[in-house]
């Protein structure tokens, strides 16, 4: 049985056949220069240029080399949670493969994780060099976070990360769900997460893969991160509450135009009385009692679903380096 490593640097990439071979020689010279035992496990989303063939030539030439490859661009989050799936050591360090994050991070990182006890570190890139049009919705994002989450992070979505085993073995992520990992981790009950200053650097091959629609897609992501973490294993509480309010509110009003109408005819002897049915707060009342119903019976059936079903999410992978399939 292999021994397991000081660090598992997990690498997702997407088209980056140049900077590879060099992010690959700086890690492994930081590692040897602070004695470290690891890994790297370069994760290919489904490149369309020559990455799996420099994979392929590193994995020949450096036994600390892992691989896993797509079939098709599932994304950054698929390709995270895949290698986490994959590593064996103690501590998890993950970067971007377009030389913007420095490895030189790695042991002031490690060191948080392992000797002070944190359970995440995420990096915050204090000074950038990104357009504008990147740092200023990224920095909105940030603060909402902030404000949902209750999480004092300054960059939520710094690839530069570091984790204990026992987070990576324990939270699963899609969708553009990797930017708010702290969040997932924290609501998973590993709330010693902390932040630690990095360098960032210019990109220096190719351009960005990432657009302004990430900026929508990930506040979608963010609402459903808050949905699901607090309701997931509770659905009724959150749709039996509000069809219960919606129910109750409704028969009010419904009882509430039905006694008055009976007042005005029995007391005051008011002929002719307004229908109930004449009266478009009756019709109101009536929808809100009906939504209540549905309401709660979504909450019925998200309950059952949750007590018997589990979903499981894979992704094809086509082939692996150094890893058992």
């Amino acid at each position: 049985m292999m021994k397991e490593p000081d660090i598992s640097v997990v690498i997702p990439l997407f088209n980056e056949e140049e900077s590879l071979p060099e992010l690959c020689s700086w890690i492994s010279r930081v590692m040897k220069e602070h004695g470290f035992t690891y890994e790297v496990i370069l994760v290919d989303d489904g490149s369309s240029d020559r990455s799996w063939e420099v994979v392929e030539e590193l994995f020949s030439g450096n036994s600390n080399i892992r691989g896993i490859r797509f079939n098709r661009n599932y994304g950054k989050s698929a390709a995270l949670n895949t290698g986490f799936k994959a590593t064996r050591g103690r501590v998890v360090i993950t970067m971007d493969a377009d030389l913007q994050d420095s490895p030189d991070e790695i042991p002031a990182l490690y060191s948080l994780i392992e000797e002070e006890g944190y359970d995440l570190i995420s990096g915050w890139k204090k000074k950038r060099y990104d357009p504008i049009s990147k740092t200023i919705p990224s920095r909105f994002f940030n603060w909402v976070t902030r404000k949902i989450s209750d999480i004092h992070l300054h960059d939520f979505n710094c690839g530069l990360k570091a984790y204990s085993r026992e987070v990576v073995k324990n939270i699963n992520i899609y969708g553009e769900m990797h930017r708010y990992i702290p969040v997932i981790a924290k609501w998973r009950g590993f709330d010693r997460i902390g932040e630690q200053v990095v360098a960032h650097r210019p990109r220096k091959y190719g351009s960005t893969k990432f657009g302004l629609e990430r900026f929508i897609f990930g506040f979608l992501d963010l609402l459903s991160i808050t949905f699901v973490s607090k309701f997931k294993q509770r659905p009724m509480h959150f749709f039996g509450s509000l069809g219960t309010i919606s129910f109750l509110l409704g028969l009010i009003i419904t009882v509430w135009i039905i006694g008055n109408k009976l007042y005005h005819i029995a007391v005051e002897h008011q002929e002719p009385v307004r229908e109930v049915t004449d009266q478009p707060l009756f019709f109101l009342a009536l929808v809100a009692v009906v939504v209540g119903v549905q309401l709660f019976l979504a909450g019925f059936l998200a309950e059952m679903m949750t007590m018997n079903t589990a979903k499981k999410r894979d992704y094809l992978v086509i082939d692996r380096l150094g890893l058992k399939k």
